[in-house]
């Protein structure tokens, strides 16, 4: 994916080679230990020791086997990080890094005691400084000779890795179209990989009640989904996430004919849409303000009949790719257009 600045390029010195080879066999030995344990959460109602079974996943084309649950594990991206958070397993981690935007509120006591190593993608001395025995990554390219280390590299260490499916690019593994019973999966998977199935079921069926409870608009909605860019926007697309997500509130985007996840536009394109609301992701490094001001002032944008009226949606950025919080965006987006006054 595209729609975030490039993490930054890390080299390692051949000295600290040598530190992270150590390193590496500390994280190596501690996978062999005894399950993770969990702190106190709303979805703690089983034991890993419990429930733990074997598992063995093609995740992204790569084999992922897991023996015992892991008990150190580094998570990269938001959406990796709340996952684990959701499922109550927020003692098993020893770092995180690349967050994209403050956990929610119900997480933010449990986060607050985890390590960040990084604010981009970890370096490999960064990563095994922590000794992990597993990596969970948002996105494929988090796992990259000059980033975290690639995966196989980091098998070699005796260091397991997980990518969000959702991320997967490969024909044959990228969700075409991404929908709700895909990012269900996922965190069946993840729950299955730390023995805890029954954190999985407890968690979806209330997102599956939340779901069921939207309501959808009265007249047919027109949206743009506005991630970022000024010259060029880079829009929600028709399979990926924000897709995903705009069908559940039952609002049709406008660009749901291009088959990605995320695409640059030319603004031409959105002002002969014109569009009935705009959806804007507010990120730290390009907020909903910063967009909504670009859009009154650009000659073209302000004719738009969104901009005029001032329909504007918003939803932050952790919760706009596949992950534990898409439940939330969709409640979050239909509460807003339903506050708005019709169109026209």
């Amino acid at each position: 994916m595209t729609h975030l600045p490039a993490a930054r390029r890390r080299t390692t010195t051949a000295s600290a080679a040598l530190l992270l080879l150590a390193l590496a066999g500390c994280a190596s030995g501690s996978a062999a230990g005894s399950p993770a344990t969990t702190g106190s959460s709303p979805t703690a109602v089983s034991s890993p020791s419990a429930t733990f079974s074997p598992v063995t996943l093609d995740n992204c084309g790569t084999t992922v086997t897991v023996a015992t649950p892991p008990q150190r594990v580094v998570t990269i991206k938001s959406t990796s990080t709340e996952m684990l958070l959701a499922l109550g397993l927020q003692d098993s981690i020893v770092g995180t890094a690349f967050a994209d935007g403050p956990v929610p509120t119900q997480y933010a006591g449990a986060a607050a005691a985890i390590p960040v190593l990084s604010d981009k993608v970890p370096g490999q001395e960064a990563l095994l400084t922590s000794t992990p025995d597993f990596v969970y990554g948002g996105w494929e390219s988090n796992f990259s000779a000059d980033g975290a280390g690639d995966r196989a590299a980091l098998a070699a260490l005796g260091i397991g890795t997980y990518v969000s499916p959702a991320a997967c690019k490969e024909p044959g593994y990228q969700p075409d179209p991404l929908t709700f019973d895909d990012v269900f999966g996922e965190i069946r998977e993840v729950a299955g990989i730390f023995g805890v199935p029954d954190r999985a079921e407890t968690l979806i069926s209330g997102q599956q009640a939340q779901l069921a409870a939207i309501q959808m608009p009265a007249r047919a909605t027109t949206a743009l989904w506005y991630s970022s860019g000024s010259d060029t926007p880079y829009v929600g697309a028709g399979i990926g996430a924000p897709q995903m997500i705009m069908d559940a509130v039952g609002i049709t985007n406008i660009f749901e004919s291009v088959r990605d996840t995320w695409t640059p536009v030319g603004w031409e394109q959105v002002v002969a849409a014109d569009p009935d609301v705009i959806v804007l992701v507010d990120a730290t490094w390009n907020t909903a303000a910063k967009k909504i001001e670009l859009l009154e002032q650009n000659p073209a944008t302000s004719q738009l009949t969104a901009v005029r009226e001032h329909r504007y949606l918003t939803v932050p950025f952790a919760s706009t790719e596949a992950g534990v919080r898409n439940v939330d965006a969709v409640v979050s987006l239909s509460q807003q257009l339903a506050a708005l006054a019709p169109a026209g």
